[in-house]
């Protein structure tokens, strides 16, 4: 059976790299709200508490019954966890006197912990927090602390149970893997194993099991989840796959044609759907950002039905859903929330269509469906793909969506592309494309006033789409683009780069 780790997310902003950061050392886990415990607990080989945005002193902090858990299988509680497991046990947490938001180095290390193994004195820490443990309940024991904080972390006596005050997830706790490391592989004793091989293989089993003789729709996009998704479907299902590429108007230029060329040699039984007016029609006179997507999702959805109807025997659609879109789709904590964005391929289908979900990908973070797809022997010009939305042009034109307003985006965003192969740098760059603003701008061209449309770059880097960057683009390349676009695309006179990161802001502008 696979080792797991559980990740009970209280709502930090830091839970999802915690997930990265165990997946690096080769083993999985999984995250799930505090208040929504898996039914499978005992498969589960240790827990780890994240941080949260709420005090534990709040009267509407998160709580959660750990007599379940504490004891049983190893546990590591982070920040919010760490004071919540002092303050339940008979601890104090207090307001600090000294807050410690950012860097700060360990001043003290109880070098016989085994969660402390190979962290030394001055070891730099990211700290993120507004409370501070006063006092512990007398079996927990110091293990380390820093100059302004005496508990930076505790051992529980007679248990496997540590906590740290600090974020080891982050990339400024130098010695966060190594303390990660130390607890999930020395303590817990996993045994690092999960790889792309072993998930190929684990996967593709659970798929001949799940699916039988079943046929399957897969709706591709000619991007990395959904060609991976495809490929690890045919390798369960052969034939009883049918791939459907839909052209919904709302491409890069010339995509439908390229993509469909790039799979020829793929193995893989794919038809190709014209379908550009149906998505116009359900999109005319909609300038809302998430009525633009669900439209989008409801018309993808009708067209899938229509071509599974044609198909004698279809029982499945399968969608390229990863594990960033899951987490987008639903509250960090597990209750009310605002939806950061809704995604077409999360959560399930009408009532009219007669289907049931597969999502072979939806506990993959995007650089772990790469490297599966590299274990698939997939074109690594295909995997290198930057990741392109699900509702296409429709959320990067700003305010309702025409066919002219398509074909210029479409021109735009291809030299923009077409420049960054060109010069280099579109290896260097995880995300890419531009936006087209509604709105107009004054220009001068020759010797005429010019009252036309401004568009926005958008490059950033990245690991996963859960943060990102901008890119600092050589100035010369933007001047070079920006003089391209302005010359060559009628309809625009003005260029502007978008030097946003998420957070605060998203990747996509919609």
């Amino acid at each position: 059976m696979q080792e797991k780790i559980l990740i009970l997310d209280f709502g930090s902003q830091y839970t999802q790299l915690i997930a990265r950061r165990v997946r690096e050392l080769n083993i999985y886990c999984e995250i799930h709200p505090y208040n929504h415990l898996p039914d499978d607990m005992d498969t589960f080989k240790a827990t780890i508490l994240s941080g949260s945005p709420h005090s534990v002193r709040d009267t509407d902090a998160p709580q959660i019954d750990l007599s379940n858990i504490r004891g049983e299988t190893p546990l590591l509680g982070v920040c919010y966890g760490a004071q919540y497991l002092a303050q339940t046990n008979g601890g104090e947490v207090l307001p600090s006197k000294i807050r410690e938001y950012g860097r700060a180095n360990l001043a003290k290390i109880d070098n016989s912990s085994d969660l402390m193994k190979g962290i030394e004195v001055g070891s730099q820490v990211w700290m993120s927090h507004g409370d501070t443990i006063a006092t512990l309940p007398k079996e927990f024991n110091i293990i380390a602390s820093t100059a302004d904080v005496d508990v930076a972390a505790y051992k529980i006596e007679e248990e496997d149970t540590y906590a740290i005050q600090f974020h080891p997830e982050v990339y400024h706790s130098t010695d966060g893997k190594q303390l990660l490391e130390n607890f999930l592989v020395n303590i817990v004793g996993c045994s690092q194993d999960w790889t792309p091989d072993s998930f190929v293989d684990t996967k593709v089993d659970e798929l001949k099991t799940q699916l039988g003789d079943d046929k399957v729709i897969l709706g591709l996009s000619g991007g990395v989840d959904s060609t991976v998704a495809a490929i690890l479907l045919h390798k369960a299902v052969g034939k009883n796959l049918t791939c459907i590429f839909v052209d919904n108007g709302l491409l890069r230029k010339d995509e439908f044609e390229s993509v469909l060329d790039q799979y020829k040699h793929m193995g893989l039984n794919i038809i190709g759907i014209n379908a550009k007016q149906r998505f116009y029609d359900a999109l005319e006179g909609e300038s809302d950002p998430e009525t633009k997507r669900k439209a989008i999702g409801r018309v993808f959805i009708e067209v899938f039905d229509d071509e599974a109807n044609k198909i004698k025997g279809v029982k499945w659609l399968a969608q390229g859903t990863i594990y960033p879109d899951v987490i987008e789709s639903v509250s960090a904590t597990g209750g009310p929330s605002a939806t950061i964005k809704s995604h077409h391929n999360v959560g399930g289908l009408p009532d009219f269509m007669k289907l049931k979900v597969v999502e072979p990908l939806n506990t993959l973070f995007k650089d772990e469906v790469r490297r599966v797809g590299k274990s698939l022997g997939i074109d690594a010009e295909l995997l290198g793909r930057h990741p392109f939305p699900g509702p296409g042009l429709a959320i990067r034109i700003l305010g309702d969506v025409t066919v002219e307003r398509v074909r210029l985006l479409q021109e735009v965003d291809a030299i923009f592309v077409k420049g960054l192969k060109d010069d280099g740098l579109y290896d260097k760059v995880w995300q890419a494309g531009a936006i087209f603003l509604p709105v107009n701008t004054v220009g001068v061209m020759g010797d005429e006033r010019t009252y036309e449309n401004a568009v926005a770059l958008r490059a950033v880097e990245s690991t996963d789409g859960m943060t990102a960057d901008w890119v600092h683009l050589p100035y010369e390349f933007l001047a070079k683009i920006s003089n391209k676009i302005i010359n060559q695309v009628k309809g625009v006179n003005r260029v502007v780069y978008d030097i946003s990161s998420k957070p605060p802001a998203t990747i996509e502008w919609e």
